[in-house]
């Protein structure tokens, strides 16, 4: 009988995923999605075939779960770090700054692969994980607007626009200090919504 780690089933349960989520996080950054599978997930959290597939039917579950975990995380930290800035100028750089570090570290690949490597219902389920985030931003921007800070632009565009600069890798990849760049961003991203910036 396999052994139970924790203190009750639920207990397992959450410490089963949370060794499977830090083996997969590893696998994402040193071999990419397409090269991953369930046995070597398994192995790399040391947990057996059959527990992982009682958690997981196939990767693409296993990765939906992931993103879904990973994000809630992040959203939590997001929140937290919007709730000490009263600013929405500074308010929007540290949006900036959140989002192209996590896109520094993230090694699932691009939307457009990803969406191929998936099914609809699965890129769909991933894709609606964003949906806080996005709200997140709409909010700091309509203060802005609203205070004068911001240019009065249509905010739903706003939001496309940002999220759209923010979202390619080669920003983060340009071969500059990640720091160096990630200013040159919050930069852009200030100016893009009319404020003036040294």
């Amino acid at each position: 009988m396999p052994k139970i780690l924790g203190e009750s089933l639920a207990e397992h349960r959450s410490q089963v995923r949370a060794k499977v989520f830090d083996a997969m996080r590893t696998l994402l950054y040193t071999r990419g999605f397409d090269a991953i599978t369930l046995s070597g997930v398994a192995s790399a959290a040391g947990v057996g075939r059959t527990a992982i597939y009682n958690h997981f039917p196939d990767r693409e579950s296993l990765l939906v779960a992931f993103v879904e975990h990973e994000t809630s995380q992040y959203v939590t930290r997001l929140r937290e770090a919007l709730a000490a800035v009263d600013d929405p100028v500074e308010a929007l750089a540290v949006f900036v700054r959140m989002q192209l570090r996590v896109l520094a570290g993230r090694h699932t690949p691009p939307g457009a692969k990803l969406n191929a490597l998936l099914s609809p219902e699965a890129y769909q389920r991933m894709a609606e994980h964003v949906d806080p985030i996005t709200a997140e931003l709409r909010s700091i921007l309509e203060s802005g607007v609203s205070s004068g800070q911001m240019v009065a632009e249509d905010v739903d565009v706003l939001v496309t626009m940002i999220t759209a600069s923010l979202a390619s890798r080669e920003v983060v990849d340009a071969g500059a200090e990640l720091e160096d760049t990630i200013e040159t961003a919050v930069r852009f991203v200030l100016r893009g919504v009319g404020v003036r910036v040294a």
